[in-house]
Protein backbone atom coordinates (compact mmCIF):
# COMPACT_ATOMS: atom_id res chain seq x y z
CA UNK A 1 0.00 0.00 0.00
CA UNK A 2 1.67 3.31 -1.03
CA UNK A 3 1.79 6.53 1.67
CA UNK A 4 -0.70 8.49 -0.29
CA UNK A 5 -3.28 5.79 -0.10
CA UNK A 6 -2.83 5.20 2.94
CA UNK A 7 -3.46 9.25 3.72
CA UNK A 8 -6.61 8.74 1.43
CA UNK A 9 -8.28 5.81 3.52
CA UNK A 10 -7.17 7.84 6.64
CA UNK A 11 -9.03 11.11 5.71
CA UNK A 12 -11.65 9.42 4.47
CA UNK A 13 -11.78 7.87 8.39
CA UNK A 14 -12.14 11.27 9.71
CA UNK A 15 -14.79 12.41 7.58
CA UNK A 16 -16.43 9.61 8.11
CA UNK A 17 -16.68 9.72 12.04
CA UNK A 18 -16.77 13.17 11.80
CA UNK A 19 -20.56 13.26 9.13
CA UNK A 20 -21.44 10.01 11.35
CA UNK A 21 -21.66 12.11 14.39
CA UNK A 22 -24.28 14.68 12.64
CA UNK A 23 -25.68 11.98 11.24
CA UNK A 24 -26.77 10.44 14.70
CA UNK A 25 -27.20 13.72 16.51
CA UNK A 26 -28.94 15.77 13.83
CA UNK A 27 -32.03 16.84 15.54
CA UNK A 28 -30.28 17.99 19.06
CA UNK A 29 -27.94 19.31 16.29
CA UNK A 30 -30.76 21.79 14.62
CA UNK A 31 -32.78 22.55 18.26
CA UNK A 32 -29.28 23.60 19.58
CA UNK A 33 -28.31 26.37 16.58
CA UNK A 34 -31.75 27.01 14.90
CA UNK A 35 -31.89 30.33 16.60
CA UNK A 36 -28.42 30.84 16.42
CA UNK A 37 -27.58 34.50 14.98
CA UNK A 38 -25.75 34.74 11.94
CA UNK A 39 -26.80 37.66 11.11
CA UNK A 40 -23.40 39.91 10.84
CA UNK A 41 -21.77 37.02 8.97
CA UNK A 42 -24.40 36.64 6.07
CA UNK A 43 -24.92 40.22 6.24
CA UNK A 44 -20.87 40.95 5.55
CA UNK A 45 -20.67 38.39 3.14
CA UNK A 46 -23.78 40.31 0.99
CA UNK A 47 -21.79 43.50 1.51
CA UNK A 48 -18.22 42.45 -0.06
CA UNK A 49 -20.29 40.63 -3.53
CA UNK A 50 -20.27 42.86 -6.13
CA UNK A 51 -23.09 41.14 -8.32
CA UNK A 52 -26.52 42.19 -9.00
CA UNK A 53 -29.15 40.83 -6.86
CA UNK A 54 -29.91 37.70 -7.61
CA UNK A 55 -26.63 36.28 -6.33
CA UNK A 56 -25.95 32.28 -6.09
CA UNK A 57 -24.35 31.46 -2.82
CA UNK A 58 -23.37 28.35 -1.39
CA UNK A 59 -23.63 27.31 2.00
CA UNK A 60 -21.03 24.97 2.36
CA UNK A 61 -22.00 22.94 5.47
CA UNK A 62 -25.35 23.82 5.11
CA UNK A 63 -26.20 21.95 8.02
CA UNK A 64 -30.03 21.94 8.60
CA UNK A 65 -30.48 25.04 6.48
CA UNK A 66 -31.00 27.64 8.50
CA UNK A 67 -28.73 29.93 7.04
CA UNK A 68 -29.72 28.94 3.66
CA UNK A 69 -33.69 30.38 4.00
CA UNK A 70 -31.87 33.82 5.36
CA UNK A 71 -30.48 34.27 1.80
CA UNK A 72 -33.20 33.04 0.17
CA UNK A 73 -35.47 35.16 1.67
CA UNK A 74 -33.42 38.36 0.85
CA UNK A 75 -33.51 37.57 -2.97
CA UNK A 76 -30.65 35.14 -3.72
CA UNK A 77 -30.29 31.76 -5.26
CA UNK A 78 -28.93 29.57 -2.69
CA UNK A 79 -27.53 26.08 -2.86
CA UNK A 80 -26.54 24.04 0.23
CA UNK A 81 -24.07 21.84 0.30
CA UNK A 82 -23.27 18.99 3.47
CA UNK A 83 -22.03 15.89 3.54
CA UNK A 84 -24.93 14.31 5.95
CA UNK A 85 -27.42 12.83 4.07
CA UNK A 86 -30.15 13.47 7.12
CA UNK A 87 -28.59 17.42 7.03
CA UNK A 88 -29.34 17.49 3.18
CA UNK A 89 -32.85 16.15 3.50
CA UNK A 90 -34.19 18.78 6.68
CA UNK A 91 -32.24 21.46 4.84
CA UNK A 92 -34.15 20.73 1.65
CA UNK A 93 -37.66 20.00 3.41
CA UNK A 94 -36.88 24.08 5.65
CA UNK A 95 -35.10 25.99 2.94
CA UNK A 96 -36.76 24.84 -0.53
CA UNK A 97 -33.43 24.95 -1.85
CA UNK A 98 -31.24 22.66 -3.79
CA UNK A 99 -29.12 20.56 -1.23
CA UNK A 100 -25.60 18.64 -2.95
CA UNK A 101 -25.08 15.83 -0.71
CA UNK A 102 -20.86 15.71 -1.41
CA UNK A 103 -17.77 15.27 1.19
CA UNK A 104 -15.59 18.22 1.33
CA UNK A 105 -13.14 16.08 0.86
CA UNK A 106 -14.91 14.85 -2.61
CA UNK A 107 -16.01 18.46 -4.21
CA UNK A 108 -17.33 18.29 -7.31
CA UNK A 109 -18.47 22.08 -8.11
CA UNK A 110 -18.80 23.55 -11.41
CA UNK A 111 -16.28 26.62 -12.69
CA UNK A 112 -16.83 29.72 -12.26
CA UNK A 113 -20.61 29.16 -10.52
CA UNK A 114 -21.01 31.11 -7.46
CA UNK A 115 -20.68 34.77 -6.39
CA UNK A 116 -20.29 34.17 -2.81
CA UNK A 117 -19.45 30.94 -0.78
CA UNK A 118 -20.75 31.07 3.43
CA UNK A 119 -18.81 28.67 4.83
CA UNK A 120 -20.11 29.06 8.14
CA UNK A 121 -18.13 26.61 10.98
CA UNK A 122 -17.54 24.14 8.36
CA UNK A 123 -14.30 24.12 7.25
CA UNK A 124 -12.52 23.88 10.10
CA UNK A 125 -13.14 20.32 9.88
CA UNK A 126 -11.17 19.80 6.94
CA UNK A 127 -7.59 17.82 7.91
CA UNK A 128 -4.67 20.04 7.25
CA UNK A 129 -3.82 17.85 4.47
CA UNK A 130 -6.62 18.55 2.55
CA UNK A 131 -6.92 21.56 2.95
CA UNK A 132 -4.95 23.47 -0.22
CA UNK A 133 -6.88 21.41 -2.68
CA UNK A 134 -10.03 21.87 -0.92
CA UNK A 135 -9.36 26.07 -0.75
CA UNK A 136 -8.30 25.73 -4.76
CA UNK A 137 -11.40 23.76 -5.50
CA UNK A 138 -13.51 26.90 -3.76
CA UNK A 139 -11.60 29.06 -5.73
CA UNK A 140 -12.39 27.63 -9.05
CA UNK A 141 -16.11 27.39 -8.09
CA UNK A 142 -16.33 31.22 -7.79
CA UNK A 143 -16.93 33.58 -10.04
CA UNK A 144 -14.49 36.12 -10.76
CA UNK A 145 -14.60 38.67 -7.77
CA UNK A 146 -16.24 36.18 -5.62
CA UNK A 147 -16.30 36.66 -2.13
CA UNK A 148 -15.24 33.44 0.41
CA UNK A 149 -16.54 34.14 4.45
CA UNK A 150 -14.81 31.72 6.25
CA UNK A 151 -16.00 31.33 10.17
CA UNK A 152 -13.78 29.05 12.24
CA UNK A 153 -12.73 28.37 16.16
CA UNK A 154 -9.59 29.56 16.36
CA UNK A 155 -6.73 28.15 18.21
CA UNK A 156 -2.96 27.25 17.94
CA UNK A 157 -2.85 24.85 15.13
CA UNK A 158 -3.88 22.07 16.75
CA UNK A 159 -5.80 19.08 15.00
CA UNK A 160 -7.98 17.51 17.49
CA UNK A 161 -11.07 15.51 17.93
CA UNK A 162 -14.12 16.74 20.23
CA UNK A 163 -16.04 13.36 21.05
CA UNK A 164 -16.36 12.11 17.37
CA UNK A 165 -16.12 15.80 15.44
CA UNK A 166 -12.59 16.30 13.96
CA UNK A 167 -11.22 19.87 13.74
CA UNK A 168 -8.41 21.67 13.09
CA UNK A 169 -7.86 25.36 15.32
CA UNK A 170 -5.94 27.77 13.36
CA UNK A 171 -3.96 30.87 14.30
CA UNK A 172 -4.95 33.98 12.32
CA UNK A 173 -1.84 34.43 10.91
CA UNK A 174 -1.57 30.11 9.73
CA UNK A 175 -4.80 30.84 8.27
CA UNK A 176 -4.28 33.84 6.14
CA UNK A 177 -1.46 32.29 4.88
CA UNK A 178 -2.85 28.57 3.69
CA UNK A 179 -6.01 31.19 1.93
CA UNK A 180 -3.90 33.59 0.45
CA UNK A 181 -1.94 30.72 -0.61
CA UNK A 182 -4.88 29.43 -2.64
CA UNK A 183 -4.92 32.45 -4.48
CA UNK A 184 -7.74 34.80 -2.43
CA UNK A 185 -7.38 38.33 -1.03
CA UNK A 186 -8.37 39.12 2.63
CA UNK A 187 -10.57 41.96 2.52
CA UNK A 188 -11.65 41.70 6.34
CA UNK A 189 -11.23 39.83 9.40
CA UNK A 190 -12.68 40.21 13.43
CA UNK A 191 -13.62 37.77 15.74
CA UNK A 192 -17.21 36.80 17.26
CA UNK A 193 -19.36 37.16 19.32
CA UNK A 194 -19.23 40.90 19.10
CA UNK A 195 -19.25 42.54 21.81
CA UNK A 196 -17.12 40.32 23.63
CA UNK A 197 -13.54 40.56 25.18
CA UNK A 198 -10.93 38.90 22.69
CA UNK A 199 -11.01 36.01 25.53
CA UNK A 200 -14.40 35.18 24.85
CA UNK A 201 -14.43 35.37 21.41
CA UNK A 202 -13.45 31.93 19.84
CA UNK A 203 -14.29 32.78 16.38
CA UNK A 204 -12.68 34.22 13.62
CA UNK A 205 -14.34 35.38 10.72
CA UNK A 206 -12.11 35.78 7.60
CA UNK A 207 -13.72 37.44 4.31
CA UNK A 208 -12.12 36.87 0.94
CA UNK A 209 -11.78 37.93 -2.89
CA UNK A 210 -11.08 35.51 -5.53
CA UNK A 211 -7.88 37.09 -7.28
CA UNK A 212 -6.06 35.64 -9.97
Amino acid sequence: MTSSSTDDEQLQAISERTIGHYEQTAASFWLGTCDHDTSQNIGTLLHYIEASTPCRILDLGCGPGRDLLHFQKAGHIATGLDGSKVFCKMARDWSGCEVLHQSFLTLKLPSNEYHGIFANASLFHVPQSALDRVLLELHQTLAAEGVLLVSNPRGENQARWNGDRYGVYHTKDAWVERVAGAGFELLEHYYRPQGKPRHQQPWLVTVWRKSG
